[in-house]
């Protein structure tokens, strides 16, 4: 593969570029375009012996190495879509079973023949989740789901109190035919837990029966699983362990939802498998994964310097930057290497679609501060013929917009990706998800760091613990009702966190109609915080 250097004031140039950097595949329907970026032919030389290690170690990880280090787990998601991968032939079975149950429990649903404990044909799902369980769920509903095919979907994926209220009132009186999915690997997640409950409590105040309605997705033996068998819930579908949260959805996260809006699962599964086969050939020019792993590293020399503008020229994919978003930050922001070297790894993801951000933020990617790259993502088959009119079609625009866009960055010397579908379905959209999936994978051996673990999740967790501790102690000092200072309160608890104790002071007198503030918000020190 041989090809000349990035100019963008030379047409045949890129043009060579192009002939030579092209990566099509006639089964998954695909183009890869990365001639626009500035990677050369000497970088990929020097990057192809460390893309090869890279994948040596995603073969590794294919074969049940233990690459979640942080929970001493192996990393099986794509196991999910190629059951005989497997470690052993319990973990095949299950997979295979939980395929056949997802599909005849959604089939069920479709045609009326599972109900609500009061008869009712179930016509909407409730999904309560956060992070990868709702962002996977949401993608896959927003780009497959039909007018008129399958079940309506809410999702809650947050504890706004509002946004908890305002899906109640949106789903009103259609609660009585709402399946309502709870999604919690742990099944001690705090957010999912306690948006359950709020909805658990609707129902029981409007009569309703919670076990004829619920779902669970969760690992086997959690607290949420044993809940939900012991309460006898509607059904159960597993999450193993060996699934992270941001690489579940070709798991039961993402293919009930795609099963309860009427589409094939089997052809979303073969669509990531079949990217997966292509995303292990060894020859660069053949591996499309491989080729943005180069580019990636390429564009942000290594560390990450340029971030990532995902533009989709469709609708239904305006959440995959916020899906990639998570898949690719919380896989590569890490602060430390495989060495135990302080690096602050990672790659920032931003986006929404086009042509929609002509008119938003690419006025800045043209003629702004040089500090990202762009992944345009076309489909060019939409399956819809909107008449023309004044020689004007939708579609003609929506390409100009596409390409013309792309032109000015390159024109502006900017970096840029094209990546090509001729229609968006089930297969295409499997395979986007395990193009990037591996992608990822790849790039994160190149930089020497585990996509894998989490340790900034858990840290935020763990200081969110500490935080809702600190307000229960808070509540307890102001209990006997004396007025006092937030320092005084702090001293009380032996606590040196002054100023998280004044933000605790602040949203309880806002929140909890018995606890007034004496003094002017403009002087926090001299406030004094007690009961009505």
């Amino acid at each position: 593969m041989k090809f000349p250097a990035f100019n963008s004031s030379d047409e045949n140039v890129q043009w060579q570029r192009f002939c030579a950097l092209n990566w099509f595949s006639d089964q998954l329907g695909m183009w890869l375009d990365i001639s626009r970026m500035k990677i050369n032919q000497k970088e990929i030389e020097d990057l192809r012996p460390n893309l090869e290690k890279a994948l040596d170690a995603m073969a590794d990880i294919e074969r049940g190495a233990y690459a979640n280090i942080d929970e001493n787990r192996q990393v099986g998601h794509y196991w999910l879509r190629s059951p005989d991968l497997a470690v052993n032939q319990d973990i095949k079975n299950l997979i295979e079973k939980e395929i056949v149950e997802i599909e005849n429990f959604s089939n069920s649903v479709l045609l009326g023949t599972i109900r609500s404990n009061n008869n009712k044909k179930f016509d909407n799902v409730i999904w309560i989740g956060i992070g990868g369980s709702a962002l996977g769920p949401q993608l896959v509903y927003r780009s497959l789901k039909q007018q008129n095919l399958g079940l309506e979907f809410h999702f809650v994926d947050n504890i706004d109190p509002i946004g908890i209220k305002e899906t109640i009132e949106t789903v009103g009186e259609n609660i009585t035919n709402s399946l309502i999915v709870v999604v919690s690997k742990s099944g001690s997640t705090p957010e999912p837990r306690i948006v359950m409950e709020q909805f658990k409590n609707h129902l029981s105040q409007k009569g309703l029966n919670w076990p004829s309605q619920a779902v669970a997705i969760t690992t086997r033996g959690s607290k949420l699983d044993m809940l939900a068998k012991d309460e006898q819930w509607l059904k159960r579908f597993d999450l193993p362990d060996w699934v992270g949260g941001r690489t579940s959805i070709t798991s039961a996260v993402g293919i009930l939802p795609i099963a309860l809006v009427g589409k094939d699962i089997r052809n979303f599964l073969k669509g990531a498998s079949d990217m997966d086969l292509t995303t292990r050939e060894r020859n660069l020019q053949n591996n499309p994964a491989m080729l943005i792993s180069a580019a990636w590293y390429s564009a942000g020399q290594g560390k990450g310097k340029k971030d990532l503008v995902v533009l989709p020229y469709r609708d239904r994919l305006d959440l995959i930057s916020k899906y990639l978003q998570q898949l690719i930050m919380e896989s590569l922001g890490k602060r430390l290497n495989r060495n135990g070297e302080c690096v602050n790894q990672g790659l920032s993801v931003f986006g929404n679609k086009g042509s929609t951000d002509q008119h938003a933020y690419v006025q800045q990617l043209r003629d702004g501060i040089d500090n990202f790259f762009v992944t345009f993502i076309e489909v060019l088959g939409d399956n819809v013929n909107l008449p023309t009119i004044s020689d004007q079609n939708p579609n003609d625009y929506l390409f100009g917009f596409l390409q013309g866009t792309r032109n000015a960055l390159t024109d502006s010397n900017r970096q840029s990706i094209l990546l090509t579908i001729n229609t968006l379905n089930e297969n295409s959209l499997g395979s986007i998800i395990a193009l990037f999936e591996r992608t990822v994978g790849i790039y994160a051996e190149l930089i020497n760091i585990n996509a894998y673990d989490q340790p900034g999740v858990e840290a935020g967790k763990v200081a969110a613990s500490e935080i809702l501790d600190l307000k229960n102690r808070v509540v307890e000092i102001l209990a006997d009702g004396k007025p006092r200072t937030t320092e005084e309160i702090a001293h009380l608890l032996g606590s040196s966190c002054i100023e998280s104790i004044y933000l605790i002071l602040r949203l309880l007198t806002f929140n909890n109609s018995n606890i007034k503030a004496i003094g002017s918000w403009r002087e926090p020190k001299l406030i004094r915080f007690g009961l009505e």
